[in-house]
């Protein structure tokens, strides 16, 4: 158990938890009651709890006995979790909390004698034999109502208009019309401050209503418009045995809700982190069922205007037909965010324009639509038509066919889906259309003629082909044959990347290269690995690009390349360094990356000089971002992969300080979720790093990966370096150094100190024992990924304790200095186990 502070030892790690269970065995309830009056007010030790025992009402303390709320959690869940809070910018300071219920009808909390936070809700007009009351309902709406009114909703007053991070069943997102009232989600600021974040989850009524999850004025992420069955870019929304859920629009209101069956327990919340989340009670834990964005797609307008995002396709962004990229280069360097332009003009006079049919879309942004409820898709063809500014209609309900969707601008957030998207079409020149068509059938007359040709030339084109097919197989089998060098007395294979690996990459020639780097300059070099050379260049369109060439020296780095290439080249996340094309001329092999300016987080963390530049909040969103890099490569990409050298100097920082996992030259892909482990004689990695099973038996498994997380997390948190493995004790290593200052409760020696204060004690905690679960002895103890994001986002307060990491007992002494990105790796093997060497600086 960890303390974060000396003159806090009476203040455990999982202090939150605690002062809510030493603080729950002193409620008091109201007679067990539900409901309170004007003449009872709550006090600290006291709660409402709902009639069938779900939820309670009271005072906690989520960030330490100093700062008091007023909250609603579930009762029957023993991790306690909070699903709305009164005071959430004015804590209460102690236990001086109060609540009444005013005689005017108005809810108030005070802090001694001074009011923090009101219902603003008036029962003036009320006849006088009846009197306000506030009851706590079953569902966790806490409502103001008559005395003798019933639940039928006709309250003066509920909580449920006024959410905080959590959508509970019957809870609605969305607008009152007739009250003005807009009933939408805010994160907490943090797992342990309740204070408004910067992330919301809303509906916005501008064209057709859709749902939007936004980073202060920023759309991160939009459901799409509701199709009459469900929300068009939630395709796996699908009412069933558990689930229902309803989208409401009229006159009066427009909001979003889902009710519950079976008895299951759910909720869908914004975490701080800003992601949306479902989570389902399974098993006593809080499981996620659902998440947005789950991808590189779901993130708002990736692929730009007119641009078509597709997630099972390598080049992620597509344009559609009459289309072209707006600019070519970056669209070839994997960068769609300029989207795509008209290759020919529209031409509004009749006749001139037409519409291309594109299938299983999410319907376009729908801030410039309009909706027409009974129009036929003839007269939505139609009307859209006879509309200059229209620039694609859809249907607006997919269970009749009718009703009518219309955008009038351009069209942006295009997605692609491979089953339950919709139909859309766009708007084109209608000579575009035509040679579509043209394309596709062709004339009868023109079948004839090609008819007539093929006879007239098959047999000598035959025996032609037939001659060239036969010096083409002979070229190629001696061509095998000097393609293969003998290194050390084993046959080492050029690396050579053929038409059949289908890169779908930009291949650039050495010319370009050269020119980029100034000659592969030494001042263009940015650092050295076991791989070869980096150097940064520059394109001659000005994009800055990171360009890592095979040394002719290493023996490793071929196989490497084209692994490499094969493999990232199919890959598509934000936290994934993106590989822009390569070079494969002569004996050159190169890749080409995207330039992350502040290089590696090695240079960081370990750096004093520049590691007081990344406060908490800094380090935790690092942490969260490589934490999904690594779930999209286990568990969300199109295969499952496994990194095998995570490291430091492996994650490259943008210029917003946001992560990149790179280097991929030693992961490996497996085919299903059964096969799940692989065994090699060849270690690949760096030691301190890797988990034991892999580095002393060579068993490799997702959970090796986790291992290498693990460290990297108490890295980031200590600003240290897991230096090596020792018998003596005298001596630790850094995980034997967390472990011990675990026990003894006393994890603030851990921190880095250029933190400052910065940091928030309830995440830091979490941080360092999710760290320390990671790097357990045994893999089965170790959780996966997707395990670990779901603790990171503090959804699950009562996590297991750890057990001893490994590399503490029974393990070879080997040393290591320092890393930094420049520095040089040198590949050494010791009992055929491959490991990387990092020298100091």
């Amino acid at each position: 158990m960890c303390r974060l502070a000396p003159e806090a030892r009476r203040w455990p790690a999982l202090a939150p938890l605690a002062f809510v269970l030493l603080t729950l065995c002193n409620l008091s309830p109201l007679g067990g009651a539900d409901t309170f009056f004007p003449d009872k007010p709550i006090r600290d030790n006291e709660t409402l709890l709902s009639s069938g025992g779900t939820f309670r009402l009271g005072f906690f303390s989520p960030g330490g006995p100093d700062r008091r709320y007023l909250g609603i959690w579930y009762e029957m869940i023993p991790e306690q979790t909070v699903v709305w809070v009164a005071n959430r910018e004015n804590p209460i300071a102690g236990s001086s909390g109060v609540l009444r219920l005013d005689k005017d009808g108005n809810l108030k909390l005070y802090d001694g004698n001074r009011a923090v936070w009101s219902s603003h809700n008036s029962s003036a007009g009320l006849p006088v034999e009846s009197r306000p009351v506030a009851q706590l309902l079953d569902n966790g709406n806490l409502v103001l109502k008559e005395e003798n009114d019933g639940e039928d909703g006709s309250f003066l007053w509920q909580s449920f208009d006024y959410p905080t991070d959590t959508l509970l069943p019957g809870m609605k997102l969305g607008w009152d019309l007739r009250k003005g009232l807009h009933r939408y989600l805010v994160s907490w600021k943090a797992n342990d401050d309740p204070s408004p974040g910067d992330h919301s989850f809303m509906m916005t009524l501008q064209g057709s209503p859709q749902l939007v999850l936004m980073n202060g004025s920023n759309k991160v992420y939009r459901s799409g418009p509701w199709n009459g069955v469900r929300l068009s870019g939630v395709p796996e929304m699908k009412s069933n045995g558990i689930f229902t859920f309803e989208f409401v629009s009229n006159n009066s209101e427009v909001y979003y809700t889902y009710q519950l069956r079976n008895g299951v327990v759910s909720r869908l919340m914004v975490t701080s982190s800003g992601a949306l989340q479902r989570f389902v009670w399974l098993e006593q834990k809080w499981s996620p069922y659902w998440q947005a964005p789950k991808d590189q797609c779901d993130s708002f307008a990736t692929c730009g205007t007119y641009g078509v995002c597709d997630s099972n396709d390598s080049q992620v962004c597509n344009c559609p037909e009459g289309f072209r990229p707006r600019s070519k280069t970056r669209w070839e360097l994997r960068d769609g965010s300029g989207g795509c332009e008209r290759e020919t003009p529209l031409d509004c006079r009749p006749g001139g324009d037409d519409f291309i049919h594109r299938t299983g879309m999410k319907l376009p942004d729908a801030t410039l639509s309009v909706t027409e409820g009974t129009m036929s898709m003839d007269a939505c063809r139609e009307v859209c038509l006879r509309n200059c500014s229209c620039m694609a209609y859809a249907s607006a309900d997919v269970r009749s066919g009718n009703g009518c969707i219309m955008w009038v601008g351009n069209l942006t957030d295009l997605r692609h889906y491979t089953e339950d998207g919709q139909d859309l079409y766009v708007r084109v020149a209608a000579s575009v259309v035509g040679e579509k068509r043209a394309r596709a059938t062709g004339g009868e007359e023109g079948k004839e003629k090609t008819v007539a040709v093929i006879v007239g030339v098959t047999v000598p084109a035959g025996l032609l082909l037939l001659l060239v097919l036969g010096v083409c197989c002979l070229r190629r089998k001696m061509r095998k044959k000097t393609e293969t060098s003998r290194v050390g007395g084993k046959e080492v294979s050029s690396g050579k990347i053929t038409r059949e690996d289908d890169l779908e990459l930009p291949l650039f020639d050495i010319g370009t290269v050269a020119a980029a780097t100034n000659n592969f300059s030494e001042e263009n070099k940015l650092g050295e690995g076991g791989f070869g050379p980096v150097y940064k260049g520059e394109l001659e369109e000005g994009q800055s690009v990171a360009v890592k060439r095979l040394s002719t020296r290493s023996v490793q780095g071929l196989d490497e390349f084209r692994n490499e290439v094969l493999l990232i080249a199919k890959l598509q996340h934000r936290n994934l360094v993106r590989l822009l094309g390569c070079c494969i001329e002569g004996e050159e092999r190169i890749l080409l990356y995207e330039y992350m300016h502040n290089k590696g987080l090695d240079s960081f963390i370990f750096d004093k000089s520049r590691s007081e530049l990344l406060n908490w909040r800094m380090r935790f969103n690092i942490i969260l971002g490589i934490s999904r890099g690594l779930l999209y490569l286990h568990q969300d990409s199109r295969f499952r992969i496994i990194h095998r050298d995570l490291k430091a100097s492996n994650i490259l920082l943008d210029t917003e300080m946001n992560p990149k996992i790179s280097d991929f030259g030693a992961a490996r892909i497996f085919g299903g979720d059964k096969e799940d482990t692989g065994n090699t004689r060849k270690v690949v990695g760096t030691y301190g790093y890797m988990s034991p099973e892999y580095a002393m038996d060579g068993v490799f498994s997702v959970k090796s990966d986790v291992f290498s997380f693990g460290v990297l997390m108490i890295e980031i948190i200590s600003g240290k370096k897991n230096k090596g493995f020792y018998y003596d004790d005298s001596y630790l290593n850094l995980l034997l150094l967390a472990w011990k200052l675990w026990k003894e409760g006393n994890c603030r020696e851990l921190l880095d100190e250029t933190m400052g204060n910065s940091y928030s004690p309830e995440e830091v905690m979490r941080c360092i024992q999710v760290g320390l679960l990671c790097v357990q002895e045994r893999p089965e103890d170790r959780p996966t990924m997707s395990t670990v994001v779901l603790m990171l986002g503090g959804t699950n307060p009562a996590l297991p304790p750890p057990q001893q990491p490994g590399y503490c007992m029974g393990r070879s002494p080997v040393h290591t200095g320092t890393s930094t990105s420049a520095g040089h790796d040198d590949s050494c093997s010791v009992n055929q186990v491959t490991v990387t060497m990092l020298e100091g600086r």
